[in-house]
């Protein structure tokens, strides 16, 4: 949290304090942009896990820039460009949140607060992020959990906008520069659930990019295909999510079926190739399924905040609005319909226990969080206060307690089969939370199901062994419970 300015030749002991956080912060750090003729330096302090100060500093002085805590900023070359998570309503105009707004920085160290909207949200699309070239902006947008990728351009006539050619209608896209300071030149990286991903290089203003390589393809995806669906959750709430099946696939209720979700953080379920799901589950027969809900940000921060804290129910009750499609739409039934999450997908299928223990067949639950009364007071806990709440406050535990799966598991309910899996050594959720849930639940008669890996972090596993271990306990683990 303490940035300094370390000179070569100085001892560390020399080195100046430039900006300090507070301790109660979730971090600080300092910035140096070294583009020719753009030279400047600043620091950034995170107040929450969704708010932030930025200061340049100029003259040996920080000067703090004028936008609301939850905008992201960024600077490049003469631009200065904002992020909103918010509405803001500024220079007697109301920019919505979700939208990427770009100005001229020393117009706007000046005083002046006139913006150019290079992306405005609606209701079924969000940013997905964006990348500066030399000359352009590539902006990436998730239309409906697709991604569109555009191309603006300054001029003293202001902005102008155009289709980036030859990507994907279908599928994940990232766009990255290759070196912002020097030429107009990107990457392209491309995946679907069928497609292996690949690498693309393009320049901006020079056609379609062309293909550098691509990872080999892992298992056989002829027979399979991808569509895209929606339920309504209890709100009416219009809830898409992708299924990925055999293109004969019968509707009579019995295909095993693996529903993955995650809500929460702002983090967008989009398609990606995974080799293990295909070989050991959807080249067996098994169907896969990833559920769009709120929590996540796949229609933007408004998607994201509509499951914070007291309102944290609205991802549970998405969930279950899929599960119940999926029953309704006769592709599965509860015997054949398992769920699997982690971390805070964890979380999710801990609440998918407690809450609707007569919706699924099987549940794997990886790296979860489950004690939410204790939850801020393990390793990094404390920064999803923001998330999730602070137990601590008596008015909070009150609605937080509602979805601590631990604290809500019980005796007399019968539950679906659950594996519960963790790792020693994750240094982000603490394996106390699967280790006091599952000792909980044999003392209450459950027959449950619990596998700790000793090495690995959060991701649950150190090296390519122990992580087809932990796939293949998994898979197989569906494969017996659900066909």
């Amino acid at each position: 949290r303490i940035a300094k300015r370390w000179k070569r030749g100085t001892p560390i002991s020399a080195a100046e304090v430039v900006f300090e956080g507070k301790p109660e912060d979730v971090w600080a750090y300092a910035f140096a942009d070294t583009t020719p003729g753009f030279e400047r330096q600043g620091v950034q302090r995170g107040i929450t896990f969704y708010t932030n100060e930025a200061f340049l500093l100029q003259d040996g002085k920080l000067v703090k820039l004028d936008k609301q805590d939850s905008a992201n900023a960024n600077l490049h070359r003469e631009w200065l460009l904002l992020e909103l998570r918010e509405d803001w309503t500024v220079g007697g105009k109301t920019w919505p949140a979700g939208a990427l707004l770009a100005t001229k920085l020393n117009d706007f160290l000046g005083g002046k607060r006139e913006f150019e909207a290079l992306f405005t949200p609606t209701d079924r699309s969000s940013l997905a992020g964006y990348s500066p070239t030399r000359t352009h902006i590539i902006v990436n947008e998730l239309d409906n959990v697709k991604n569109r990728l555009y191309v603006w351009t300054p001029s003293d006539k202001g902005w102008s906008r155009e289709s980036l050619p030859g990507l994907p209608e279908f599928g994940t896209v990232s766009v990255g520069a290759v070196d912002a300071l020097d030429s107009d030149a990107y990457f392209a990286t491309v995946t679907d659930y069928l497609t292996p991903t690949s690498l693309h290089y393009g320049e901006v203003g020079k056609g379609a990019p062309s293909l550098l390589k691509s990872l080999p393809a892992f298992f056989d995806s002829s027979k399979l295909a991808v569509s895209q669906h929606q339920a309504t959750s209890a709100d009416g709430t219009r809830v898409p999510y992708f299924q990925v099946a055999a293109k004969a696939v019968e509707l009579n209720g019995k295909n095993p079926t693996v529903l993955y979700g995650y809500g929460g953080f702002e983090v967008s379920m989009t398609p990606n190739y995974s080799a293990t799901i295909g070989d050991a589950w959807l080249n067996k027969g098994g169907v896969y399924v990833v559920a769009n809900i709120r929590g996540g940000g796949e229609f933007g921060p408004k998607w994201h905040q509509a499951a914070l804290k007291a309102n944290r129910n609205k991802a549970y009750e998405d969930f279950i609005a899929v599960a119940e499609d999926l029953i309704a739409r006769k592709l599965t039934s509860t015997p054949h319909l398992g769920t699997m999450g982690g971390s805070n997908g964890g979380l999710l299928m801990g609440n998918m226990l407690t809450m609707r223990p007569d919706l699924f067949g099987a549940i794997v639950c990886q790296v979860p969080l489950l004690d939410m009364q204790r939850y801020h007071k393990l390793l990094a806990g404390a920064s999803w206060m923001g998330e999730y709440g602070d137990p601590d406050k008596a008015d909070e535990w009150k609605f937080i307690q509602t979805f601590s799966p631990y604290h809500n598991v019980k005796a007399d309910v019968k539950y679906p089969r659950t594996l519960f899996t963790t790792s020693t050594r994750d240094d982000r959720v603490h394996p106390g939370h699967a280790r006091k849930m599952v000792a909980k639940m044999k003392e209450q008669g459950h027959d449950v199901l619990y596998y700790e890996n000793i090495e690995g972090g959060h991701g649950g596993a150190a090296n390519n062994a122990q992580r087809a271990f932990m796939t293949a306990l998994a898979w197989t683990f569906f494969a017996r419970e659900l066909r």
